[in-house]
């Protein structure tokens, strides 16, 4: 089972991590997030029921196309395809070229590990 681990925090924090580890400063931590979101409510709307469906759909039917995905899910193809985009910049969904240029959509990951600091202080710095 492979799991994506996503981290909440806000934008000052999760760019003074960044900056640390470009610098050299920090290295990241084994089992820590690899994908940051600014506020739970981000991540609950791009991790909603109508696209966790969406996601199991993919890895259940492996469409070819994202035409294909659109008649499976029945939904209009651009709007997929914006939230295909969406969640392919949070690592929740693959985009691979197809045949004649088309865009294949794969799941990488069977779970997501959510890791929500309850305290002012939390790893992220």
């Amino acid at each position: 089972m492979k799991t994506l681990r996503i981290g909440i925090a806000g934008y000052d924090r999760m760019k003074a991590r960044t900056m640390a580890i470009a610098r050299g400063e920090r290295k990241p931590v084994k089992g820590e997030p690899t994908v940051w979101f600014t506020s739970i409510e981000s991540f609950a709307k791009v991790l909603s029921g109508r696209n966790r469906e969406l996601l199991a759909l993919i890895a259940r039917e492996k469409p070819a196309s994202l035409t294909e995905l659109a008649e499976l899910a029945g939904r209009n193809k651009s709007n997929l395809s914006r939230t295909l985009k969406t969640m392919s910049r949070y690592g929740l969904v693959e985009l691979k070229e197809g045949q004649r240029g088309t865009l294949v959509p794969r799941v990488p990951y069977d779970r997501v590990s959510l890791d929500v600091s309850l305290t002012s202080r939390s790893r992220v710095a």
